[in-house]
């Protein structure tokens, strides 16, 4: 059996959204090195609970890597020092023995907190009701292969479809920018044969919506470098291309003339 780890935490406390925070410091003397970050989370709540004492706030749901909704700054790393590995992923033997972690929620205006390390991410899901669908005619299912999908434009779209919207890729930013996130969502739908129709006004809804909650890219390459999906800022690109097309076009059925 492992040896039982000790862990000094500082975490970020705070009641609500306009109360005043400070980092508080605990200490764990019996953390397993199996445990996940979460599990050792639920491991100070429990003692906190036996003291009388507000657990510690977070989001949690599936804790398998799916959801995206357990993400905070873990020593001033979204989701922690694991490359491509989601908060709930990520497990204490990462650490060593006496380690001290500092936790904190997301710092970005896009991310106003709820309380202690939640935040509010729901500026993602107003970019998602922007655009991020295809519409579907009603009547009956069409058969599955009736529209072929090739190989390279399915692969790459699934490669974008992992991304979790876990928010990582907004935290790590310089400027707080949504672009890794907003690009994902566009390119796993416009590049299928079946999002075609609508590619153009969605990606300038979607743009548009995203450009309300957050900031420029200036291509630093943290959101990369954050994301526990490894989404490539290739995709960034990409919305950006079809962005400049969806202007032009929308001139061109103006009538608008070009010098």
């Amino acid at each position: 059996m492992a040896e039982a780890m000790k862990i000094k935490l500082t975490v970020w406390r705070q009641a609500g959204p306009d109360a005043s925070g400070r980092f508080v410091d605990y200490e764990l003397d019996s953390v397993s090195p199996d445990m996940s970050f979460l599990e050792m989370l639920d491991t100070l709540n429990e003692m906190l609970t036996r003291k009388g004492e507000e657990p510690v706030a977070f989001d949690h749901d599936c804790r398998e890597g799916i959801c995206g909704s357990c993400g905070m700054m873990i020593n001033g790393v979204p989701h922690g020092p694991e490359r491509g590995t989601a908060t709930c992923q990520l497990h204490m033997r990462k650490f060593s023995s006496g380690a001290h972690v500092t936790i904190e929620p997301f710092r970005a205006a896009g991310f106003p907190l709820n309380k202690d390390l939640s935040v509010d991410r729901s500026a993602f899901d107003r970019i998602i009701e922007a655009g991020g669908y295809i519409t579907a005619p009603t009547g009956s299912a069409p058969d599955a292969n009736l529209i072929p999908v090739p190989k390279g434009a399915s692969d790459v779209s699934m490669d974008a479809a992992q991304c979790i919207g876990c928010g990582a890729c907004v935290a790590a930013c310089p400027n707080g920018a949504g672009q890794l996130f907003t690009s994902a969502k566009l390119a796993h739908l416009n590049l299928m044969p079946q999002g075609q129709a609508e590619r153009y006004d969605r990606t300038v809804r979607m743009v548009d919506t995203m450009e309300t909650y957050f900031g420029t890219c200036t291509n630093h390459g943290e959101c990369e470098a954050a994301c526990p999906k490894e989404i490539s800022i290739d995709f960034i690109a990409l919305m950006n291309k079809d962005f400049v097309k969806a202007q032009l076009k929308q001139r061109r059925l103006a009538g608008q003339t070009f010098p």
